[in-house]
């Protein structure tokens, strides 16, 4: 019809579907959002948070205008000023910290707020800016670290098998992920190979959504899911199931590994995972004699002291049975890496060597005064997010931390900010994006003006730069100028692939063949092979995984926000209502706990507040409440990371979110 348009974007939020969308712009408004039916893996269909996208553009808590703190570090009370006020002031207060201290006492703290190539995390956003200035490194290790760690320890890259290829599996494991939750468009292929047969396990804590569609769902004690893979192995090899032929041609360490499957029989297995030792057999049967087996594994399972060692013995796992040989087999943790998008982040703009600060250890390193003089938050919301949620706020509440936040929306985070600018959201700049659950590029082109001041993340830096007098012409690239160079690596996946087609098409896929059987002929290892775990490496236990001492805490996603991305949309918040704890009935009875009732979720870092739902969706001894809630809006003024304590995992300095023991206080009074 006269004045209306189709523009096509992407989800920019943290899930493995990275969605292609369509917007129905009229007039020059954007009066409606759909998923794209023509896109392969979106199949017209968004999520129940993302299909709220254009509301929550437009919602009244909207930061539209830079603002400058008024109130004391917490109170969130600000005054509206300029853009060239708060240029000034951030530039003056910049320079002066590099001249006393040096520019690594700056702090760039980069989250998954924004999963693209130009604005958000995946392509360093305002890197060469940071760079100009000498500031510390910022290690993003709070999402994925750990198993990206251990399955390039076996595989050479944590990418893994299409999660198109689903559709040809025979047997499915669902291993510690909820799709139907976090990224439903899989369960689309999954359907598929049902319908031709398939059978579907979910390995799971908590009996999810996921796991009552699943033909079979396996409890299992978190933290222990690498033993669980060791058992099923060992169930493989008393078939005399093993591919020898691929286990000869394509992996190293093979008869280390195989002493050490030997010391995880069926018994002790399902004594350390609290799996019925018959249930373990069952599988270890199914999986010895059913090709191709697909296992899906997703960032869950990694969050845990051992979670790094646990994705690389269950990347063993299609080594040991040649499901690497068949199209629908393999293990699918994420694609992002057979997305080789080059990222010139002008390292040799540093004036010298700097050091990596890691994202969740944020609490300890504010306090230290001399380490951190200025926090430059962007696309995060550590308030809300990071770990030792009590030590990140004292460290916020600094009088003399210099903390600029460039956002959207107040977050507990904005509430401590010097200077807040404000931030476009996705419909109203460019992107790019490559998806961690498929094989797509996917170019995201503004739908609607921006309201109010707000700006890009790139134009943002653009003009600090100019404010700044500085004149290095690569931080002044334009946003199409900086996608033609994310697409010039030359790796053969991305031939043909050219912004301009990106922008008329709205997304490709790269040059990969279908079906993709990505480790068939070899690993991109030193050797070309899989790398087996070495002995005694292969299963590391935590604290979960213990029997003792307190419950166990798990946080899984919700299905009504993302991470804290929606947490304070009106009908969103209506939806998930008050925040809950799930409590196995003995353990509730044992506490003297009743449904509804409301509890301190406590540990030695901190509490939060949840009501108790008596359920056997979890096991005894674990307890479970859903993550992404802003403390602010929580009862008690906490979320589930008071709790968590700041440690790393294995491997990658991985977060250890469901590695945590809590006890459960009733409340005082009515």
């Amino acid at each position: 019809m006269p004045g209306e348009l189709r523009v096509l974007g992407a989800c920019p939020l943290d899930c493995p579907d990275t969605c292609s969308w369509v917007v129905t712009v009229r007039d020059g408004q954007a009066v409606s959002m759909r998923g794209n039916p023509d896109h392969p893996y979106t199949r017209g269909a968004l999520c129940v948070k993302v299909n709220r996208y254009l509301e929550h553009s437009r919602a009244a808590d909207r930061i539209l205008y830079p603002m400058r703190r008024v109130g004391p570090k917490g109170s969130g009370r600000f005054e509206r000023i300029t853009w060239d006020e708060a240029l000034e002031e951030i530039s003056v207060r910049l320079r002066g910290i590099v001249e006393e201290h040096g520019g690594q006492a700056i702090w760039p703290y980069l989250g998954t707020g924004s999963l693209g190539y130009l604005q958000g995390c995946e392509g360093v956003a305002g890197r060469r800016f940071w760079n100009m200035l000498g500031a510390s490194r910022h290690w993003l290790n709070i999402c994925s670290t750990a198993g990206n760690s251990g399955l390039t320890l076996t595989n050479g890259t944590p990418g893994g098998m299409d999660p198109e290829n689903f559709a040809q599996a025979k047997l499915i494991l669902l291993w510690g992920t909820n799709p139907l939750t976090s990224g439903h468009h899989l369960w689309k292929f999954i359907q598929d190979a049902r319908a031709d047969g398939a059978h579907v396990v979910a390995i799971d804590p908590i009996r999810t959504r996921t796991a009552d569609q699943a033909d079979e769902h396996l409890a299992i004690r978190p933290g222990t899911d690498a033993a669980l893979a060791l058992g099923l192995l060992n169930v493989v090899l008393a078939e005399g199931a093993q591919d020898e032929e691929f286990l000869a041609a394509h992996t190293e360490g093979w008869e280390s590994f195989r002493e050490e499957i030997l010391e995880y029989p069926v018994e002790r297995v399902a004594e350390i995972t609290g799996i019925p030792a018959e249930a373990v057999h069952r599988l270890g049967t199914r999986l010895a004699r059913t090709r191709p087996t697909a296992i899906r594994a997703t960032m869950g399972i990694q969050r845990h002291a051992g979670g790094g060692t646990a994705l690389r013995t269950i990347a063993a796992i299609p080594g040991v049975t040649g499901d690497w040989r068949h199209p629908g087999g393999g293990v699918a943790y994420s694609t992002s890496g057979h997305a080789h998008l080059s990222i010139d982040t002008r390292d040799d703009l540093l004036p010298g060597p700097v050091r990596t600060l890691t994202m969740t250890r944020l609490g300890s390193e504010l306090a230290e005064p001399d380490s951190v003089k200025c926090l430059w938050v962007y696309a995060a919301n550590p308030a809300g997010s990071t770990s030792d949620g009590n030590a990140v706020r004292a460290g916020l509440a600094r009088e003399d931390l210099f903390t600029v936040v460039v956002e959207q929306f107040p977050t507990d985070t904005v509430d401590y900010a010097d200077i807040v600018l404000p931030a476009t959201m996705q419909t109203e700049h460019f992107d790019l994006h490559a998806g961690y659950g498929h094989l797509y590029l996917l170019w995201n082109e503004p739908a609607a003006s921006a309201p109010g001041e707000c700006l890009s993340t790139t134009e943002t830096f653009r003009r600090l730069a100019a404010h700044m007098g500085m004149t290095e012409p690569s931080l002044f690239d334009s946003d199409l100028e900086l996608a033609e160079d994310l697409l010039s690596s030359g790796h053969p996946s991305l031939e043909g692939i050219t912004v301009d087609r990106l922008r008329k098409e709205g997304w490709v896929r790269m040059n990969y063949p279908e079906p993709f059987t990505p480790f068939a002929e070899g690993f991109p290892t030193r050797s070309g092979r899989m790398r087996f775990p070495p002995r005694g490496k292969a299963y590391v236990p935590s604290r979960s995984s213990r029997t003792d001492g307190g419950l166990v805490l798990i946080t899984p996603a919700p299905h009504t926000f993302l991470n804290t991305t929606f947490a304070n949309n009106p009908e969103l918040l209506r939806r998930a209502k008050d925040p809950v704890v799930l409590v196995h009935p003995a353990d509730a009875a044992a506490r003297g706990l009743s449904d509804g009732q409301r509890v301190r979720v406590r540990n030695a870092f901190g509490e939060f507040l949840a009501d108790v739902e008596v359920s056997d969706r979890v096991a005894p001894g674990v307890v479970a409440s859903p993550k992404g809630r802003w403390p602010k809006l929580s009862p008690g003024g906490a979320n589930a990371n008071a709790v968590v304590e700041e440690r790393d995992a294995d491997l990658g300095r991985g977060a250890v979110y469901h590695d945590n023991r809590v006890e459960l206080i009733p409340c005082a009074g009515p």
